[in-house]
């Protein structure tokens, strides 16, 4: 034994002094490694749909309707499997509307507790003792575990679980140990939630759905653009604060910046019903049918030209101060013909859709007036200023990264980028080429650094790459030839506004393509797949999410409402178990209230998409790896105790 390997194993023998507690350490290592895996569930472009998503994670997209199927069989009707189903997903709103019902409460809570408790056992079944016990609500941790331990067909112990119950209800417990029973089934639901991209933007609720993941037990987090264009903005990066303002305003969402994150829009809203007043803005109606007054509607739209005109301004700075992006094509306020209203475009003059601009002086466009100059900085104080927003993107990197390999599959939101021939497409970084997954390695350590690199400049350049990453070319988030928004709002011409897909897209079915993707990654072609999103699925068209023989799963199914009507479904999730993958199809939801007052479950198809010849253990994931590992050291420092060559100690 080394002089290392012996530290080593003096300081692993501080947490198992004894060869008693080392050799119990590889006991109960050894018996979890046999267990079936745990479940995991990956949602992608959430986009602010709180309601949707958070019923997907309350029913485990389906999982615990099968469960309470499996445990009462033909026992309940199909109604009161569907009250008890609504009872768990929404135990606090069922309850006071039973509540208020029934005639008798305690033989109410006499008849779901039991019922509750046979989900539970059910739902725990691949899981240790340990395991479950850390998962027990505190104030009912004991009583749970005592009511889960009970065996039906025994009589010795039947007055005293009875008594437990009784005396729950009596002391007006009932409601609690209810609702800490549902939460525990939905928690056991799920042994781990990965989101591949785009909380962010279009919806309404993003805020709300940050909260809920931070209390999440297990998850991680794959950046989307919409999510990096929110990092960049907390960070008071101009071009995101411009994007992010101008798509609020867009899809009638200002509220998230008002009321969610505390955000003083009234400057800008001067500004803007000020600078357009007689400008009837043509080329800027909203996104859907926002519920909004004539006023607020009003608002929306002036705000959202505004911040458009600000957004490209500014941008037009950004790209002189960042010339290896690439971006000088974007420069297009300078190509404009103030006087024809027509602006030249790829060597095509185009007629605008638009043509007042008020604010933009033709001799120097992308000055920004003194007016517009006091908004930008009045938003950049307010974004970098708040701290609501500012523990949200800090929690995106605690939880997140650009990518994550995790037991066989690649996660990432958009693309890995390709050249037309299939080939890893080289992209320049600071004055530095990366491709594959050195690129995504090297774009995540900008990222980070623009947070907390202590050099001032290499932190604008981390807040500027968030920018690029949010509508670059060579951007592995966004995938795109361009990002068109001048283009959508100012001509009318479809050719123009197209935005080509990177040539990952038309290589999703190609194995040799895959392959060579999946060993830059550093894993097998042949048992790996890549999980992605960001596009959505035209399930409406016949569009399969599953590409290449299950090699590809892009699970953007459209979450967000302002898709529905592309994809013709209302989002997908994808559930990896011990037996396979399977891919669920959802239905849009009315509303929670909806499902709690009718009954209402989202529905959804279920398809399996690989199926493994033999049951998958932990022994099998990453997890596992790591126990094995964990499992030789012990070996090794119980050798080392047996042969004297590290003492015991607390004997």
């Amino acid at each position: 034994m080394d002089v290392t390997e012996k530290r080593y194993l003096e300081l692993l023998s501080r947490s198992f002094p004894t060869a008693a507690k080392a050799s119990a350490e590889i006991i109960n290592l050894s018996a979890i490694l046999n267990l079936p895996k745990g479940t995991e569930f990956f949602a992608s472009d959430i986009h602010g749909e709180y309601e949707a998503f958070s019923h997907i994670l309350r029913n485990g997209s389906g999982s615990i309707r099968l469960k309470i199927d499996d445990v009462f069989g033909d026992e309940l009707s199909k109604e009161e499997k569907r009250s008890l189903a609504t009872l768990i997903y929404y135990p606090r709103e069922k309850m006071e509307l039973v509540l208020s019902q029934v005639d008798d409460p305690e033989a109410w809570y006499d008849v779901m507790v039991p019922r509750l408790v046979a989900v539970c056992k059910r739902a725990a079944r691949k899981y240790t003792r340990s395991r479950v016990r850390k998962a027990l609500p505190k104030d009912f941790a004991y009583i749970i575990e005592e009511l889960m331990t009970e065996n039906r067909h025994g009589v010795d112990k039947q007055a005293y679980y009875a008594a437990i119950i009784d005396a729950v209800i009596r002391t007006d417990r009932g409601g609690a140990l209810i609702e800490a029973l549902c939460q525990l089934i939905q928690r056991l639901a799920i042994d781990h939630l990965h989101i591949v991209g785009d909380i962010y933007d279009r919806g309404p609720y993003p805020h709300i759905i940050m909260d809920a993941l931070m209390e999440y037990h297990s998850l991680d987090i794959q950046w989307g653009n919409h999510d990096i264009v929110w990092m960049g903005a907390a960070l008071g990066q101009r071009g995101c604060i411009a994007h992010v303002v101008r798509n609020c305003a867009r899809y009638g969402n200002l509220s998230i910046l008002e009321d969610a994150y505390g955000i003083n829009i009234l400057p800008l809203a001067s500004f803007a019903l000020d600078a357009y007043r007689d400008d009837p803005c043509v080329a800027f109606g909203l996104k859907g049918n926002p519920d909004l007054s004539p006023q607020e509607l009003e608002m929306n739209v002036k705000i959202q030209k505004a911040m458009a005109v600000i957004q490209f301004k500014v941008e037009g700075k950004l790209i002189d101060e960042n010339p290896d992006f690439g971006l000088e094509d974007r420069k297009l306020l300078d190509k404009i013909d103030y006087e024809r209203g027509t602006v030249m475009l790829g060597g095509v003059e185009y007629e605008l859709t638009d043509t007042v601009f008020p604010t933009v002086d033709p001799a120097d466009p992308y000055r920004l007036t003194p007016e517009e100059e006091d908004v930008v900085q009045r938003l950049e104080q307010a974004f970098t200023g708040c701290e609501k927003l500012q523990r949200h993107m800090r929690f995106f990197l605690e939880a997140g990264s650009l990518y994550k390999v995790h037991n066989g599959s690649l996660l990432f939101h958009a693309c890995v980028p390709l050249n037309a021939d299939g080939s890893l497409k080289e992209v320049d970084v600071f004055g530095c080429t990366y491709k594959g997954r050195a690129l995504y390695d090297a774009m995540e350590r900008w990222v980070r650094a623009g947070f907390f690199d202590p050099d001032p400049d290499m932190r604008k350049r981390g807040r500027d790459l968030m920018w690029y990453l949010w509508l670059g070319e060579g951007s592995p988030l966004f995938a795109k030839s361009k990002m068109a928004t001048f283009e959508l709002y100012l001509i009318a011409d479809k050719a123009a506004r197209k935005e080509v897909k990177n040539a990952f897209y038309s290589y999703l079915d190609d194995e040799a393509v895959l392959a060579g993707i999946f060993e830059d990654f550093g894993l097998d072609p042949d048992a790996s797949r890549i999980v992605c999103g960001h596009v959505p699925v035209k399930v409406k068209d016949g569009e399969d999410p599953v590409k290449c023989n299950g090699r590809v799963l892009t699970i953007d199914g459209g979450f967000s409402k302002a898709y529905q009507p592309t994809t013709g479904i209302a989002g997908y999730t994808l559930i990896s178990n011990s037996y396979g993958f399977v891919l669920a199809a959802h239905e849009p939801l009315e509303s929670m209230r909806a499902a709690v007052m009718n009954e209402l479950d989202i529905h959804s198809s279920r398809r399996v998409v690989e199926r493994v010849e033999k049951r998958t253990l932990v022994a099998d994931t990453d997890t596992g790896a790591v126990l094995k590992q964990q499992i030789a050291d012990l070996e090794l420092l119980l050798a080392a105790y047996r042969c004297g060559e590290i003492a015991e100690s607390g004997k």
